[in-house]
């Protein structure tokens, strides 16, 4: 067996990895964002399972009818479409339970600001985990040394010889 496949007890253990990370993303991004609500802890649940499914089969097909929009905006389209996902997420809720106020997302400023909060945890998460495709570095540069110079400017603009006349 290749160490690229994976086995059925590898793909359970990512996919609840991804559904409790994704459900404490949602959980934080709902204390965060007043326009964000829900009603009992079971619709929450509900809500993250809806929202993890919509990334997996729709988001793929947003990201290429958006393409354009994402090169334009350097990535930044991204929490749009993301704020989308979870608006979305917001009236299929409302579809499956009948209660208009099982996950509520009121407005598109509170679903970016979701979207934002979201992803940010997400990150986060997985980078604390080790899990996922994101991971956070920092790294601090050392000052960069100079080679000992014979003689001695007052002002270095790197432009190469300089010719005095």
């Amino acid at each position: 067996m290749n160490a690229e496949e994976k086995t059925s007890g590898d793909k359970v253990k990512e996919f609840l990895h991804q559904f409790v990370v994704g459900t404490l993303a949602v959980l934080v991004a709902v204390n965060l964002v007043s326009g964000i609500t829900y009603d009992t802890p079971a619709n929450l649940l509900l809500a993250s399972l809806v929202l993890g499914a919509l990334n997996a089969f729709l988001r793929p097909l947003l990201l290429l009818g958006c393409l354009p929009l994402l090169i334009l905006t350097l990535g930044l389209f991204l929490i749009v479409i993301n704020a989308i996902l979870l608006k979305l997420t917001g009236e299929l809720m409302v579809s499956l339970t009948g209660n208009p106020k099982s996950f509520l997302v009121e407005d598109f400023w509170s679903a970016i600001w979701g979207a934002l909060i979201i992803s940010i945890v997400t990150l986060i998460a997985n980078s604390v985990t080790g899990n996922g495709n994101s991971k956070l570095h920092f790294k601090r540069s050392q000052p960069r040394e100079r080679p000992p110079d014979k003689r001695s400017y007052d002002r270095d603009d790197d432009d190469g010889p300089v010719i005095d006349v």
